[in-house]
C-alpha cells in the first residue's frame, strides 16, 4: 500500500529526472574507449545484466569507468550522481570513507601490492550505468574499496536501492585537538546500546555465538537466502586473482582473520543466514529500546535516495512492521574488541562486523532479500507502508 503525497512522488520523479540528465552529460563527455566501459546497453541483455548484479567492496576492479580516468568536470559529475543516490549524511560518510584510502595507505607503509600502481588509491573507485539514462528502465553502480551503491530506477520512480556496503579502514583514527574520525560510530554504538541495555533473558536471545565472525556471512552474493555461509576473501575479487603474489596476499589476510576468530566449520553453521532470526524480537524490547532499534535501522536504510529513506524510517515506525525485526550480536560488548552484529526481518538484512586489524577496520551491508538489484518486478521499498 502507498501512503505517499503527490507531492513526494513529484520530489522523486524530479530525483530521477535529475540523476539521468546528470548520468546522461557524464556519458556523453567522455571518449569513446571510456564511454564503452562507463555505459552497458541494452539494459536486461544477458552480460549486461549479470555485470549489474556483479558488486564489491574489496580492493578489486569495480567495472566501468575509474575517477582518475575522468577529467575534473567529469569527476564532479560522478559525485553529483553518487549525492543524489543517497541522503546526504550517507554521501558525507561515502566521501569519507573514500578518502580513508589515503590513510590506510600511510598505515601500511605505503606498501599495499593488490596488483597496481597504488595499492590504496582515492581513484579507484568506478561509475558504471546500465541501460541509457531516462530510459523506463535503467540504474548505475558507484563503488570502490568499502563502498557500493546500486540503483534501478524504473518509470521515473527508485525500485531499487540495495546492496549497500559501507566499511571503514581504520574505524576509528584520530583528529587533531583529541578528536577521533569514526565513519560508522553510529551504526555500532547504537547497536552495542541495545545489546547491554538488554535484560538478560532477551540478551541471551540476542547472543548468536560468543566470539565475532571475521566478516559479513552474506558476502558480495548477488542473492541472499536461508543457510548462507560466510564468503571466505579469496572468492570476493572480480575473477581468478591475476598473480601468485597477489594470491598469496589473500590467503595470508585470510587466514589472518579466520585465526583471529578461532572459527570452525560448526562455527561458521551456527553464523549462517536464517533471515528470519536468531535473535531478539523487536516485540520483546522496552519502548526506548525499540526506539534505539529504529534509529539502528535507519543508519542502513538513510543508505538511499532521500524519498526511499523517509519512506522506509516511516514503515519502521509502524509497530507491525518494527514487531517483525529481529537484532543478534556475537562477540565482545567492549569497544575496540572483535564484534558483529545482523538485523534480519521479511524485506530487510543489515550486517556489521568490526574485527580485523584488532578490532579497528568494520564493514557494514543493507540488504533487501526479497528487493536486491530490483529482482522481484514488485519491489519498490516506497510501498512497503
Amino acid at each position: 500500500m502507498d501512503h505517499e503525497t503527490h507531492a513526494e512522488t513529484d520530489g522523486e520523479r524530479a530525483l530521477v529526472g535529475r540523476m539521468a540528465a546528470v548520468a546522461g552529460e557524464l556519458i556523453d563527455s567522455l571518449r569513446p574507449s571510456l564511454r564503452a566501459r562507463a555505459c552497458w546497453t541494452p539494459f536486461g541483455d544477458r552480460e549486461v545484466e549479470a555485470e549489474r548484479l556483479r558488486w564489491f567492496y574489496t580492493p578489486t576492479d569495480h567495472g566501468g569507468v575509474a575517477l582518475r580516468e575522468l577529467s575534473p568536470r567529469q569527476q564532479s559529475l560522478a559525485m553529483r550522481l553518487l549525492a543524489g543516490g543517497l541522503t546526504r549524511p550517507a554521501y558525507v560518510t561515502a566521501c569519507t570513507i573514500l578518502g580513508l584510502e589515503n590513510v590506510l595507505d600511510e598505515l601500511e607503509g605505503w606498501s599495499a601490492d593488490w596488483g597496481r600502481d597504488r595499492g590504496r588509491d582515492p581513484g579507484l573507485y568506478w561509475l558504471r550505468v546500465f541501460g541509457r539514462p531516462g530510459d523506463p528502465v535503467w540504474g548505475w553502480r558507484f563503488g570502490g574499496h568499502h563502498l557500493s551503491v546500486n540503483l534501478l530506477l524504473r518509470g521515473g520512480r527508485i525500485a531499487a536501492s540495495t546492496p549497500s556496503f559501507l566499511g571503514a579502514d581504520p574505524a576509528a583514527a584520530p583528529l587533531l585537538g583529541g578528536g577521533e574520525s569514526r565513519p560508522l560510530a553510529a551504526t555500532e554504538d547504537l547497536a552495542r546500546t541495545l545489546m547491554t541495555s538488554l535484560r538478560p533473558r532477551e540478551r541471551a536471545q540476542a547472543l548468536l555465538h560468543p566470539r565475532a565472525i571475521s566478516d559479513i556471512v552474506s558476502g558480495n552474493r548477488a542473492r541472499v537466502a536461508p543457510g548462507d555461509r560466510m564468503m571466505h576473501m579469496q572468492d570476493l575479487f572480480r575473477g581468478p586473482l591475476p598473480t601468485p603474489r597477489l594470491s598469496a596476499l589473500v590467503d595470508r589476510i585470510d587466514e589472518r582473520a579466520e585465526s583471529g576468530s578461532g572459527y570452525t566449520e560448526a562455527d561458521h553453521e551456527q553464523m549462517a543466514l536464517g533471515l528470519g532470526g536468531p535473535g531478539v524480537a523487536a516485540c520483546d524490547l522496552t519502548a526506548d529500546q525499540r526506539n534505539v532499534l529504529q534509529t539502528l535501522i535507519a543508519s542502513y536504510t538513510d543508505r538511499s535516495p532521500a524519498p526511499v529513506a523517509a519512506a522506509l524510517r516511516r514503515h519502521y515506525a509502524a509497530d507491525e512492521h518494527l514487531d517483525a525485526v529481529h537484532f543478534g550480536w556475537a562477540g565482545d560488548l567492549d569497544r575496540g574488541r572483535p564484534h558483529y552484529y545482523r538485523l534480519t526481518g521479511p524485506r530487510l538484512l543489515a550486517e556489521y562486523d568490526n574485527t580485523q586489524r584488532e578490532a579497528n577496520h568494520a564493514h557494514s551491508v543493507w540488504r533487501d532479500p526479497v528487493g536486491d538489484f530490483g529482482l522481484d518486478p514488485l519491489s519498490a521499498h516506497r510501498r512497503q507502508g
